[in-house]
């Protein structure tokens, strides 16, 4: 079969790749490695029902119990499976930010982190075997299990200072993007006090509203509601809601480095000092943040379930990517859509409106090109690349990092598609754009010379 995990669980076009015989397949493996009870959520695409029912099924066969937790938010699965010890492992059914014909299978471990790369490994290695099914005697269970979206906010809640944003009296524009999060944003912000005016709420696994997705582009509706209604902050999710991006109350877009830098900023001030763990592809204005309160950056490579293990190792106090992936580790190691807003409606209490404390930061310009580039060329891109520079600072933490005085330079093959990225940054905007430029010439001219 090869390799099907991706950065991010397994993934296809419905009924194309991603079918129902993978999915049963996939819960005899996934039961067969990680035995016992086995936890089941879907966010809200079409297909959630086809492969929830194929995967229990597979898993039944090979003698687990399935717990089936409704349509909630991957990090409500996350934090089910943490809390309840005899739990062996979760199951979601997501695609996350993917259009609405993707689904895909996610596992999660039984201390509520994404599987590990050796967990993965030992479900591909049995997903090619022929796995043999219990006697009928042992064939396991099903049931529903209502509760775990109330129970995650709760947990949330928790951790915030309730009094202080309730006392605040702001109003929020938050956009669920039709998704998982269509109960317990909204649940958490009453409960927090805060008025929400909701958009794009509906469980609709079409995605009407726009695509899951939470880019500037797709979220032009909420930067227009936020400046409608006077609210002092915009929430968007992803489909699956682990991720959460905002704009501020003028009505802009805040890019998800900015984000990192500003939350990372109050919780290593909250924790006199600590590491931030972040990939290598994120933005410097997080080191000269982070920096400026005592604090240390430490990077990865890209993908979360990395971060996370880093932040575990490390004892990191604040992690996560550009994407609007944030790591709250005193809740739990993975990416939280819902503590990521109750965190930043804290930090608008404490420190003042999210333009003001976004203007107060460094600049950096970021240019991103991407190129067509065969799966098999890819190491050859990055040792062409490599054996063409003069640049002595390299870092192979993930692809090619070349770091100088005035800019730094990544270029890194996607882990799931034949695409290789470059992305520049410096402070001098001119000097992004004609390094990008230069590298991707090199790069174009390498890949269509092979």
């Amino acid at each position: 079969m090869g390799r099907m995990f991706g950065t991010n669980g397994v993934r296809g076009v419905i009924n194309q790749d991603m079918n129902i015989q993978l999915a049963m397949q996939m819960g005899k493996a996934v039961g067969t490695v990680l035995h016992g009870i086995v936890a089941v959520a879907t966010d809200t695409r079409m297909s959630a029902d086809m492969l929830r029912a194929a995967v229990s099924a597979g898993l039944m066969s090979v003698g687990c119990d399935v717990v089936f937790l409704g349509a909630i938010p991957t990090p409500a699965l996350q934090y089910y499976v943490k809390t309840n010890d005899a739990v062996a492992c979760g199951i979601m059914i997501t695609a996350s930010h993917n259009p609405p014909e993707f689904n895909g299978i996610k596992v999660v471990a039984a201390d509520g982190t994404e599987a590990s790369k050796e967990q993965e490994a030992a479900i591909e290695d049995k997903y090619d075997e022929i796995i043999p099914e219990v006697p009928w005697n042992m064939v396991g269970g099903y049931r529903h299990v209502p509760g775990a979206d109330d129970a995650y906010v709760d947990a949330v809640v928790s951790k915030l200072d309730r009094e202080a944003i309730r006392a605040a009296g702001l109003t929020v524009v938050l956009d669920c993007a039709n998704g998982a999060a269509f109960h317990t944003s909204p649940l958490l912000l009453r409960k927090l006090g805060v008025r929400a005016v909701t958009i794009n709420g509906n469980p609709q696994g079409e995605f009407p509203g726009h695509p899951s997705e939470p880019t500037a582009d797709n979220l032009t509706d909420l930067c227009r509601m936020v400046v409608d209604v006077h609210a002092d902050l915009g929430i968007a999710h992803d489909g699956d809601a682990d991720r959460c991006v905002f704009v501020d109350g003028n009505g802009n877009y805040i890019p998800g480095d900015k984000t990192l830098a500003i939350l990372a900023k109050g919780i290593v001030m909250a924790n006199g000092g600590g590491e931030v763990v972040t990939p290598v592809a994120t933005s410097s204005v997080i080191d000269d943040v982070v920096g400026s309160v005592g604090g240390k950056v430490v990077r990865t490579a890209v993908g979360s379930p990395v971060v996370a293990r880093k932040m575990m190792d490390d004892g990191g106090v604040f992690g996560g990517e550009e994407n609007g992936g944030l790591i709250f580790p005193d809740h739990q190691y993975c990416r939280d859509g819902a503590m990521a807003i109750g965190r930043m409606l804290e930090c608008i209490v404490r420190n003042g409106p999210l333009n003001f404390q976004t203007a107060a930061l460094p600049t950096y310009y970021t240019e991103k090109r991407k190129m067509e580039c065969p799966d098999d060329l890819k190491d050859a891109v990055l040792k062409f690349l490599e054996s063409h520079t003069t640049i002595k600072n390299k870092d192979r933490t993930d692809g090619l990092k070349l770091i100088t005085n005035d800019f730094w330079l990544l270029a890194r093959p996607s882990g799931t598609e034949p695409i290789f990225r470059i992305y520049v940054e410096s402070k001098d905007r001119d000097k992004a754009v004609k390094t990008a430029d230069r590298y991707q010439k090199m790069v174009e001219s390498f890949i269509s010379s092979a």
